[in-house]
């Protein structure tokens, strides 16, 4: 999964981003509103954490442009601002989630695992296939029960098409999402990953669609 985190404030950016890839989302940062408006009008996230105290753009701007846009990823509004009527702002300009700093980093990962998990339409922290089950609090993964160890980027291109069961997702999609704006992404890699996680996990799990992609059923 790929996250964008547009924070001004240098530690708590770095802090963010650390936490993120930690838990294992591939994050894109902006250090201000103009290029998280570009980034988020250009790249493909599955969900955006947006500071709203941002310079040269307002948050509350850019995420209404992002929104008028037709951009319908998910996103958690960062803010320092308490008050009732700046979270009925913040709601009303598109976002759809809210936390006020300061808060624990814990907090703002389960919240973003639940948007990411609602906005692919599933509503457990748990995700099966078959006998293959994906716990996104934990990050572990089982096959009958019995824990399976999975390297990084196996994990969150599992968890990409897990959370997308049933749907054929192309190798592009899967690049754009598992990697962040940095990593040199090689489009062979994603065939062997896919290997890889059939030998583990078992050969039936993830079906080729020739020229289309690829699909997790069961």
């Amino acid at each position: 999964m790929r996250v964008l985190v547009v924070e001004d404030e240098p530690t708590l950016a770095r802090q963010l981003r650390r936490n993120l890839e930690a838990v294992g989302y591939a994050v894109d940062q902006a250090p201000d509103g103009e290029e998280g408006l570009f980034l988020g009008e250009t790249e493909n996230y599955d969900a955006v954490v947006l500071d709203l105290g941002l310079p040269e753009i307002d948050g509350l701007e850019v995420l209404r442009r992002w929104r008028a846009a037709g951009r319908r990823m998910p996103v958690l509004v960062l803010t320092a601002r308490d008050s009732w009527s700046d979270k009925v702002t913040g709601l009303d300009a598109g976002a759809d989630d809210y936390l006020a700093k300061p808060f624990e980093t814990e907090e703002l990962v389960a919240r973003l695992r639940a948007l990411i998990r609602r906005a692919s339409g599933n509503a457990s922290a748990q995700l099966t296939a078959g006998d293959v089950t994906l716990d996104t609090r934990t990050g572990r993964v089982t096959k009958g029960g019995e824990p399976v160890k999975l390297t990084a980027q196996e994990y969150k291109l599992l968890s990409y098409l897990m959370h997308h069961k049933g749907k054929v997702v192309s190798r592009t999609e899967l690049i754009e999402h598992i990697y962040d704006q940095d990593f040199d992404r090689d489009s062979n890699t994603i065939e062997v990953f896919i290997t890889r996680i059939r030998k583990k996990l078992g050969a039936d799990l993830i079906t080729t669609i020739r020229g289309l992609g690829y699909s997790l059923e069961g």
